[in-house]
C-alpha cells in the first residue's frame, strides 16, 4: 500500500463543493492500494460547514489535525458581514463599499496567493518533524487554497518527495482574480508563484480540459484531467431505496432549482426576463413555476428576481445539508446550473453537475461559449445547455419541459454517468499516485 500525505485546507466540518473532492477520494483510496493520511487545519474559518460530512470520515483514516491563525478571524471584528460573503467568494459587482473594496485590496495584494498563506510556514516546520519520523511514498496537495501547493513546493525541493499538486480550479485565470484589485506587482507574483509550482510538481491533476489546455502553455508536466463526480448514498433510509437510489418525492409545483452558491457574478439575467416573460403570456406557467435557490445567494441575485417580478415565484432557502441538498437534487422538476459569462470560466465545471447527473432530472445549464459544460450535457444527454444570447431557444426549452411536466411525462433518460461515480474517479487518481 502507497502512503500518501493529503495537504488540503477544506475538510469537514467545512461545507460546500471544495471539501467533496478529496474527502470521496479518501474514502475510496484504500480500495485501490492507496494509505491516505490527512493533514488539514485545526480551528479554521470556514465560511459553510456542514457536520453532517464529519460522519463521511472513513473509520481508522489518519488525519492530522494543524492548528491555524485564521486572518479573516480577525477580519471579523472589522464586518463579520462583508468578511462571510468575500471569503465565500460573493463579491457586489453593484456599488461595492469602500470597505469591501479596502478589504479585497487587502486580500489580494497583501496575502499572496491567498489568505491563507500564514499556514505555510508552521506547517512546513511541523511536516519536516513528522516526515522524519514516518514513512510518505507521495505528497499530494490540493487548491484552492493554492498556499497549499506551496507546502507541496517546499517539501518537494528540500526532501525530494514525489508530489501531486491537484487544481480544483484554475489559478491566476480564475474569474474573481481581478476582483482583488492587484497591483502589477502582485500579479506577477501570483503569476511566477503559478508557474513554479506547475514545473516543479511531478504531476499535476486539473479538473477540466480547458484548465489543462491552460496549464500545458506555461508547464511540460504531466497533465491528467480527474473532474469531480458523484457518491451514492451509504446508509438506507426511508428516502433511499433497497439499491441505495435516493427516493424521488416529486415537486408538486414545476420547480426550477438551483443548488449551492448563486453569487453576484453568476447572476442569469436572462433566465429571469425569460420567466417574467412566461409568467405574462401563459397563465398555468404562472400558477405553476416555483424558482428554489438553496445555498448562499448573492444580493444582486435577489435585487434581479425582484426587479423583473418574481418576488413571489422563488423560494431562498439558504446553506443546507449535503444530504439534503441530494435529496431536493432528486425532487426538483428542472435542476439549473448556472456559470459566469466570460471566457475565463469555460475551464470551471462545478461540482454539482455531477450531483446533478446522478439525481436524473432535466438539467437547464447556462455559461460562456467552449465551456467543458457544455461537452458533459451532450455525452451524458442530461439536459441543454445555453449561450447567454440564447434566448429564444432557452425560452423555447423551458416551455417544453413544461408540457412534459403538465402530462406527467417530464424526465430524462441519461447516460454514461458512470464514469463520474467518485469510486471510478478514485481508481483513476489511485492510478496515477501508483505510477509517479
Amino acid at each position: 500500500m502507497k502512503r500518501v500525505l493529503i495537504i488540503c485546507y477544506y475538510w469537514p466540518p467545512a461545507g460546500g463543493p471544495g471539501v467533496q473532492r478529496w474527502l470521496k477520494f479518501v474514502k475510496y483510496f484504500r480500495d485501490f492500494g492507496v494509505t491516505p493520511i490527512v493533514f488539514a487545519p485545526a480551528g479554521a474559518y470556514y465560511p459553510l460547514q456542514d457536520d453532517s460530512l464529519v460522519a463521511e470520515i472513513p473509520r481508522g483514516v489518519e488525519v492530522i489535525r494543524f492548528p491555524v491563525k485564521e486572518p479573516y478571524r480577525f477580519a471579523k471584528w472589522i464586518s463579520g458581514k462583508k468578511t462571510k460573503t468575500i471569503s465565500s467568494g460573493i463579491i457586489s459587482e453593484r456599488n461595492p463599499s469602500i470597505l469591501e473594496k479596502l478589504m479585497l485590496y487587502v486580500r489580494g495584494n497583501l496575502f499572496i496567493p491567498d489568505a491563507r498563506v500564514g499556514m505555510v510556514k508552521p506547517a512546513l516546520e511541523f511536516l519536516h518533524d513528522y516526515l522524519s519520523q514516518t514513512t510518505i511514498d507521495t505528497i499530494i496537495t490540493t487548491g484552492p487554497p493554492h498556499s497549499m501547493h506551496l507546502i507541496g513546493l517546499s517539501l518537494r525541493k528540500e526532501l525530494e518527495i514525489p508530489w501531486i499538486a491537484d487544481f480544483r480550479d484554475p489559478w491566476t485565470t480564475i474569474h474573481y482574480h481581478r476582483s482583488l484589485n492587484l497591483t502589477r506587482s502582485s500579479e506577477k507574483k501570483h503569476k511566477a508563484l503559478e508557474k513554479e509550482v506547475l514545473n516543479t510538481a511531478d504531476v499535476i491533476v486539473v479538473t477540466s480540459p480547458n484548465t489543462k489546455k491552460e496549464f500545458a502553455a506555461i508547464t511540460n508536466k504531466p497533465i491528467s484531467v480527474i473532474t469531480n463526480g458523484y457518491d451514492v448514498p451509504e446508509l438506507l433510509s426511508e428516502t433511499t431505496t433497497a439499491g441505495g437510489e435516493i427516493r424521488r418525492i416529486p415537486d408538486p409545483k414545476f420547480t426550477i432549482v438551483h443548488i449551492g452558491s448563486l453569487l453576484s457574478h453568476r447572476n442569469p439575467i436572462v433566465l429571469w426576463k425569460v420567466l417574467s416573460e412566461l409568467i405574462e403570456s401563459h397563465p398555468k406557467f404562472a400558477d405553476n413555476c416555483l424558482i428554489k435557490l438553496v445555498g448562499a445567494t448573492g444580493k444582486d441575485v435577489i435585487m434581479s428576481l425582484f426587479e423583473f417580478g418574481l418576488e413571489h415565484y422563488f423560494e431562498d432557502s439558504g446553506y443546507v445539508s449535503h444530504s439534503e441538498a441530494m435529496q431536493l437534487q432528486r425532487n426538483a422538476q428542472i435542476l439549473l446550473l448556472v456559470e459566469i459569462d466570460r471566457s475565463e470560466t469555460k475551464a470551471i465545471i462545478p461540482g454539482k453537475l455531477f450531483e446533478y447527473l446522478y439525481a436524473r432530472r432535466p438539467i437547464i445549464a447556462l455559461g460562456p461559449a467552449g465551456s467543458d459544460i457544455e461537452g458533459i450535457i451532450d455525452e451524458t444527454r442530461s439536459g441543454r445547455f445555453f449561450n447567454y444570447s440564447e434566448k429564444e431557444q432557452l425560452k423555447e426549452q423551458l416551455l417544453e419541459y413544461f408540457d412534459d411536466y403538465l402530462n406527467d411525462n417530464l424526465n430524462v433518460a441519461s447516460e454514461n454517468i458512470e464514469k463520474y461515480s467518485r469510486r471510478e474517479l478514485t481508481k483513476k487518481m489511485a492510478e496515477i499516485v501508483n505510477n509517479v
